[in-house]
């Protein structure tokens, strides 16, 4: 099934083309929206387009991605084209995106952090049955992680230096 954009959505979108730019705006979608990094691991990225007056996103990849979510046990399987719409701490009506459960793959919904600080992520299918899983689970270690978590260590010792004096 072919992902069909109504042309006035289209006509007020910014697409990008090609594999970088595309995980390059991923990445930006996921930032904005204050969503873990490893949410959307896609591949071989042809087109992203954007319609930043109601948060419209999709993706078309070259062929469908399988990822096993290791920290809790799930495969899920990225379709060849994906939408969804975006806002803060949410990603709705999405498509093209399934999730292995039991033998059965189901279609997701929703994504959506319903803490204030995102520490649980919470997927929801089209019936409205849900799973809630720690946020932790889809964080992929970046170079600019490592290099923030390696900057931050050393100042941390300093401020606990500085209080016991």
């Amino acid at each position: 099934m072919a992902l069909v954009i109504p042309e006035e959505l289209k006509a007020k979108a910014e697409v990008w083309y090609g594999d970088e730019k595309g995980q390059e705006r991923i990445s930006f979608f996921l930032r904005e929206v204050e969503m873990p990094n490893g949410l959307l691991p896609l591949k071989d990225i042809i087109e992203c387009g954007f319609v930043e007056e109601c948060g419209f996103v999709w993706v078309k990849q070259k062929k469908k991605v399988e990822h096993k979510f290791e920290k809790i046990g799930r495969q899920v399987t990225y379709g060849t084209e994906i939408s969804a719409y975006v806002e803060r701490h949410k990603i709705r009506k999405l498509t093209g995106v399934k999730v292995k459960e039991l033998l059965l793959w189901v279609n997701l919904a929703e994504i959506y952090a319903a803490d204030p600080l995102a520490e649980r992520i919470t997927f929801k299918i089209p019936s409205g049955l849900y799973k809630t899983f720690p946020a932790t689970a889809f964080i992929i270690e970046t170079k600019e992680i490592k290099e923030h978590k390696e900057v931050e260590k050393p100042k941390e010792i300093k401020e606990a230096i500085a209080a016991k004096e």
